[in-house]
């Protein structure tokens, strides 16, 4: 692999310049990519010097730099992280095998809808973001992509659980035996953690001033204060969590069998395991019969998305319990907490079952009449959209967030991110 070419019109680590082919076919692609991000705003900030970061290396302890830049002159990159010198497939029926750094023609289609999917929640995650979710005629794949963000509740609860499942699902590509879409998922995680990172702190600073604002009301009512109540903020998580859960597809799936045993996505820190085969093993999965549920085991190829899905929820718990404790902490005895996997579910074993947020089957009249009990209702998002005026004055905040403990990068928080003049 090259060294990174920052001088370049597409910078780039992987030798652009000696396939033609290939590099006339971005540069023709590029202006239309930039016109789309010039078009897809914020609005009144083009012109406006932003502080931001840039690729400008592929290791992971110092890949990015901040400077002030004008949005339509941020410049993207191709980059691949590092390679493995002799790296092999380290899961499925080809264990051992060299990894390819050509597609195999047998999984052509295969990692091309792989790579398709994946690739599309990039842009959708970037439109969505910028209040122009899925056009209903031209969705997006994946269904979460297609959900409106028109606050900074919905933006934080999706950076903090839908960018979440991006990180467990690169993870396992991260795995493939296609080494070049190994080295692209590895460098693209650098970048999701900053996603977390903003959802996951974006939540704990609402938390942390509605604890705040809950001490000062006699009556523990944020409203009055402009503060966004605690059961507001539980049932965003609530939708967002179960969003997020049917990213990862099917509880019990064969094309997922199939992905593990070519070699294609393994699972989540595959060297973990002491088995890499994943052959006569049981997975405990909840099953739904008669009306009851009850506990199956299947074959764990089959039950790989599942095995991702639990990881992914075991994550999330940290980042609750995160939240918990600034409850804690403000002396309160109210809690955040996830819903059961089986809630709000659209996809899998309990796609459109009447679950409640404990996981307890109900009947399809009982759920519906208490919907807004669990997801956020018209009223709450009026509620919450009426909070959203901005704030620019350095040094000043929303009064429903609390302020960050410190800036980015290590800046005071006052710090001119966007010079307005």
């Amino acid at each position: 692999m090259s060294s990174v070419d920052l001088s370049a019109r597409i910078p780039n680590n992987v030798d652009l310049a000696q396939d033609s082919r290939l590099l006339r076919a971005l540069e023709e692609w590029q202006p239309n990519y930039l016109g789309w991000w010039r078009e897809m705003g914020p609005e009144g900030f083009q012109e406006k010097d932003v502080w931001l970061r840039t690729a400008v290396s592929v290791d992971a302890e110092g890949w990015a730099q901040f400077d002030y830049v004008k949005m339509p002159d941020y410049r993207w990159g191709i980059f691949l992280a590092e390679p493995t010198p002799d790296r092999k497939i380290g899961f499925g029926d080809l264990l051992g095998q060299p990894a390819w750094s050509v597609v195999p023609g047998e999984h052509r289609n295969t990692l091309r809808r792989l790579i398709v999917t994946q690739g599309d929640t990039e842009p959708a995650s970037v439109e969505q973001q910028q209040r122009r979710s899925g056009d209903p005629d031209k969705p997006r794949i994946l269904g979460a992509f297609n959900q409106a963000i028109d606050n900074w509740l919905d933006f934080f609860m999706f950076t903090m659980f839908t960018d979440r499942d991006g990180k467990y699902q690169l993870l396992a590509l991260a795995e493939s035996g296609f080494d070049p879409l190994s080295r692209t998922t590895r460098f693209m995680l650098t970048e999701e953690a900053h996603h977390m990172f903003v959802g996951e702190t974006g939540v704990e600073r609402m938390v942390q001033r509605t604890a705040e604002l809950t001490k000062l009301d006699r009556n523990g009512d944020v409203r009055t204060q402009g503060g966004i109540p605690l059961d507001v903020i539980q049932k965003h998580l609530n939708l967002w969590f179960a969003l997020s859960l049917d990213l990862f597809g099917g509880e019990i799936s064969s094309n997922a069998a199939s992905f593990f045993a070519a070699g294609l996505k393994g699972r989540y820190n595959e060297e973990r395991y002491e088995d890499h085969l994943a052959l006569g093993q049981p997975y405990r999965m909840s099953m739904v019969q008669d009306s009851r549920v009850v506990e199956e085991e299947v074959p764990l190829r089959t039950a790989m998305n599942e095995v991702l899905r639990d990881a992914y929820v075991e994550d999330c718990q940290r980042g609750v319990d995160r939240w918990n404790k600034r409850l804690a902490d403000a002396g309160l005895s109210d809690r955040l907490r996830l819903p059961s996997k089986r809630f709000y579910r659209r996809i899998g074993l309990y796609a459109d079952l009447p679950f409640d947020p404990e996981g307890r089957l109900l009947a399809k009249p009982d759920w519906e009449r208490r919907r807004s009990e669990w997801l956020p209702a018209e009223e709450d998002r009026a509620y919450v959209a009426s909070l959203q005026k901005p704030v620019r004055e350095a040094g000043k905040i929303a009064n429903w967030l609390a302020r960050p403990a410190r800036g980015v990068k290590g800046m005071p928080f006052e710090h001119e991110y966007v010079r307005l003049d």
